[in-house]
């Protein structure tokens, strides 16, 4: 009994001290988000998404949207404006149709961690269906750009051409690609700086489907190219051409030293510290050991 007690006392010294509380506090959020977790899993994975009505496909996209979107972009999809009464928390997505949704979420650009000059990419937060009920759900508040099919996004989707076809499809998409392009992405698509923090992204290694959203939809800063603008050929023309630049077995990269595309900003850096700086630095070096005569002058 004496053992007991002793016992007791000791978890109760234990318990009044400050690392106690913290310790209670993380138990319950791990276990609040646990229970969390396994109930929004449960809900949303009954079904998949192919054997779904568009009518149940929306309306899971809504309770989806509602746990995960709502607080930035309203329950509704009407945007949240923050206190300053100036930006945005969430803009409104009433329009935005079902390709700037798949683009923003198989991205991982959304949901945002926090709010900021620009949404990075970063790992997808949802599965394929729970993308494709939220984009319906979106897609749904307002008509919109729908999500493109592979025979307008992939060259190689598109039956009967010959090679010289697709090779003449590369170049037109190159000189579209050149004009309209390269001032943000660089040439070879490996993207640069942008004015107050932003950048535009590379393109190596983005899927084909995600370029034509981005092309379609204008996320960010990035201006929109409607199929008014460039039609779904001249699209997938681009695209063709960013892949084949990216693909050195088919587009070598000639020339010296090339310095991987890193774009127009670190290039020029480069250029005025390597090779002006390398100038001026052998310029000093010839005039500090340029032959004086040591002969005196007669008096």
């Amino acid at each position: 009994m004496r053992l007991l007690n002793r016992s007791a006392g000791r978890l109760s010294r234990h318990r009044r001290g400050p690392v106690a509380g913290l310790l209670v506090i993380l138990l319950g959020l791990l276990m609040a988000g646990g229970l969390f977790a396994a109930f929004s899993s449960s809900a949303t994975a009954d079904k998949s998404s192919d054997s779904l009505t568009q009518a149940e496909k929306i309306e899971a996209g809504r309770k989806l949207f509602l746990l995960s979107c709502a607080t930035c972009h309203g329950q509704n999809g009407e945007g949240v404006v923050a206190e300053d009464g100036k930006s945005n928390l969430g803009p409104s997505l009433a329009g935005v149709g079902a390709a700037a949704a798949h683009f923003q979420l198989e991205t991982g650009r959304m949901p945002m961690v926090q709010t900021g000059k620009q949404a990075p990419r970063k790992p997808v937060a949802f599965t394929q269906d729970e993308v494709d009920a939220l984009a319906a759900y979106v897609a749904s508040l307002a008509p919109g750009p729908s999500a493109p099919t592979a025979t307008e996004y992939d060259l190689n989707a598109v039956k009967g051409l010959s090679a010289d076809e697709q090779r003449e499809a590369i170049v037109r998409g190159g000189k579209l690609f050149l004009t309209n392009c390269t001032a943000c992405h660089n040439f070879e698509g490996s993207g640069g700086a942008m004015p107050w923090g932003r950048y535009a992204p590379p393109l190596k290694g983005v899927a084909k489907q995600h370029i034509y959203e981005a092309m379609l939809t204008g996320p960010q800063q990035m201006p929109v190219f409607s199929n008014a603008v460039l039609t779904p050929e001249d699209k997938r023309d681009i695209i063709a051409y960013i892949y084949s630049v990216n693909d050195r077995e088919q587009t070598p990269a000639y020339g010296g030293f090339g310095m991987k595309g890193l774009g127009p900003v670190a290039e020029g850096l480069i250029a005025w510290l390597v090779g002006i700086g390398g100038l001026v630095a052998f310029a000093y070096w010839i005039a500090a050991h340029t032959a004086r005569s040591h002969k005196k002058e007669d008096a």
